[in-house]
């Protein structure tokens, strides 16, 4: 017996649902790979222009919703860390939209799927 025997035929509906849940997880994914681009965005512009100025000059963190009073010394190195996690979440985000679209890519051949333009 070949492998392909082995795998019970979907009906029509089954691969369309299928097909759906594919495109509404590679859509979540986008979107959050551009909300974390925003933010990575948002970051770039503030450490740009707290970078020139004196450390001990006052600044001002949301932090959970709160307001708190910070230097540039305190504020710099965590911004600058939490880029670096935003850029690491964006590029493993992105890992895995290429592989969610090459997944479904195989799946949409090995059941001779088009999906229609809107």
């Amino acid at each position: 017996m070949s492998s392909a025997s082995k795998e019970p035929q979907l009906s029509e509906q089954e691969l369309r649902i299928a097909a759906n849940q594919y495109g509404n997880e590679l859509k979540a994914i986008a979107s959050k790979i551009g909300e974390l681009e925003l933010q990575l965005d948002e970051h770039n512009l503030v450490i740009k222009t707290m970078s020139p100025m004196p450390e001990d000059r006052k600044c001002f963190r949301l932090i959970n919703g709160v307001l708190v009073e910070r230097t540039v010394r305190e504020v710099l190195p965590a911004l600058k860390t939490n880029k670096e996690g935003i850029s690491k979440t964006i590029e493993q985000l992105t890992t895995q939209y290429r592989s969610k679209d090459k997944e479904f890519a195989e799946f949409q051949q090995k059941n001779h799927i088009r999906i229609a333009s809107a």
